[in-house]
C-alpha cells in the first residue's frame, strides 16, 4: 500500500484521506500530494518531521461518525503525532535546531503557532520514544493505571496489547506498585517479550483456541483491574473473572475499529450491566489529555526516571520513509506490528 518515495527538499509530500475506509483501510483511500513547504508567518515556526507516530485512534477520526473528536474531511491530511525539527522560528521560545513534539499530521513539513508543542532534549538519545513510553501512549498508560486502576499490591492487573506502547506501560508500572501483572499479546513472541524483557508474571496469546480457559488458570484470584484497549474477545474471557469492585480503565477499543456492523451472537449489554451492578465494577473511559492533560509535567518526570534506570523497557516497530505509512498503518491495526508504531521520515539535522 506504499507510495513511491519522491522526496526531495523543495517540496512538502503529504499524505491525505482520500475517501472514507468501509471496514480496513484501503490503499484507495490515501492520496500522496506534494505542495511548496510552506513559510512561517510571524509568531510562527517552521518544522521538519523526523519521526511520525501511527495510534489505532486515528482510525475513528477517518471515519464521519461522531465521537469525541471531529471527524477528519476528505481532503485533509492525515493527523498524527510526529517528533519534528525546527527549520525556522518566529517565536521566542523556540529555535533553529530544536527537537519538538508536535501534532504536525503524515507530511513532511508543518507550521506551528507553537501551541501544545513540547520542547525535547537535544541530546534524548532516543527522540523517537517522545511519541511512545515518554509521550502520549506511555501518559495514557500511566494516569489510566494510577488514576482509575489504583493498583494496590497483591492484586490481579490483565493488560490486554501488553507489548504495544500503552499496555507495556501499564505492566511495568503495575509491577512497581507490587501487583501481579497478566498480559495478553498475539503470539509467541510478543508473549514471551512480555514475561522476559517486560516482567508480566504470565502472558496469554489471545490466537490461542483455548485463550479463555488459560487466561482463568492465569488469574485464580480473579481479575482486580482489567485494563482495556482492545474489547471484543478479550474482554469476552476477562468480564467471567472479574472480582467485586474491579476497575476497568478504557483507553481504546481495538478489535473493533474496522467494524461495519455488530459482531454476530447474542446481545450481551444486560449481562454486562448485570456484572457493573452486583460486582459494583467501575468502567472508566478516558481521552488522555482532555482529563490529565495538566500532569504531563509530572509524568514525564517520573516516567524518564524509570526509563533512564531500565526499570521501565520499550520496544519500537519503526517503518522507514513517509511513504510507508499507509501500510503501517493497516498493520497495527491488525496486530501485525510489534512495540509502538514509528515512521521514520527524515534524520535530526
Amino acid at each position: 500500500m506504499s507510495f513511491d518515495k519522491q522526496q526531495n527538499d523543495k517540496t512538502n509530500r503529504q499524505i491525505k484521506l482520500a475517501s472514507r475506509p468501509a471496514g480496513e483501510p484501503k490503499a484507495e483511500n490515501f492520496d500522496m500530494a506534494t505542495s511548496d513547504i510552506p513559510t512561517p508567518n510571524d509568531n510562527e515556526m517552521l518544522l521538519r518531521t523526523v519521526y511520525l507516530s501511527l495510534d489505532p485512534y486515528m482510525r475513528g477520526r477517518m471515519s464521519d461518525a461522531k465521537s469525541y473528536a471531529d471527524p477528519l474531511d476528505v481532503g485533509d491530511v492525515i493527523m498524527g503525532g510526529t517528533v519534528a525539527q525546527v527549520v525556522e522560528s518566529n517565536l521566542d521560545n523556540f529555535a533553529v535546531g530544536d527537537l519538538v513534539v508536535a501534532n504536525s499530521g503524515w507530511q513532511d513539513y508543518s507550521v506551528s503557532d507553537g501551541e501544545g508543542v513540547l520542547k525535547l532534549d537535544k541530546d534524548m538519545p532516543n527522540p523517537s520514544y517522545g511519541l511512545g513510553v515518554l509521550g502520549m501512549p506511555g501518559f495514557t498508560g500511566y494516569m489510566g493505571l494510577t488514576d482509575i486502576g489504583k493498583p494496590q499490591s497483591g492484586e490481579t492487573l490483565v493488560v490486554a496489547a501488553a507489548t504495544g506502547p500503552v499496555g507495556a506501560t501499564v505492566g511495568q508500572v503495575g509491577k512497581l506498585y507490587g501487583a501481579r501483572t497478566v498480559g495478553i499479546a498475539g503470539g509467541k513472541e510478543k508473549c514471551d517479550f512480555a514475561v522476559n524483557e517486560l516482567g508480566f508474571d504470565i502472558c496469554i496469546d489471545h490466537k490461542a483456541d483455548d485463550f479463555a480457559e488459560q487466561l482463568e488458570a492465569a488469574c485464580p484470584k480473579g481479575i482486580d483491574i482489567y485494563y482495556e484497549n482492545v474489547g471484543g474477545k478479550v474482554f469476552d474471557a476477562v468480564m467471567p473473572l472479574l472480582n467485586a469492585h474491579a476497575r476497568i480503565p478504557v483507553c481504546g477499543l481495538v478489535s473493533q475499529y474496522n467494524a461495519t456492523e455488530l459482531p454476530d451472537g447474542k446481545d450481551r449489554l444486560g449481562v454486562l450491566m448485570g456484572n457493573v451492578l452486583s460486582r459494583r465494577l467501575t468502567i472508566k473511559g478516558f481521552i488522555i489529555f482532555e482529563e490529565y492533560g495538566d500532569h504531563f509535567p509530572e509524568f514525564l518526570k517520573t516516567m524518564s526516571k524509570w526509563v533512564e534506570s531500565d526499570e521501565v523497557k520499550t520496544k519500537e516497530h519503526l517503518a522507514e520513509g513517509l511513504e510507508q505509512a499507509p501500510d503501517a498503518f493497516v498493520k497495527m491495526l491488525n496486530g501485525d506490528n510489534f512495540g509502538k508504531t514509528v515512521v521514520k521520515v527524515s534524520d535530526v539535522k
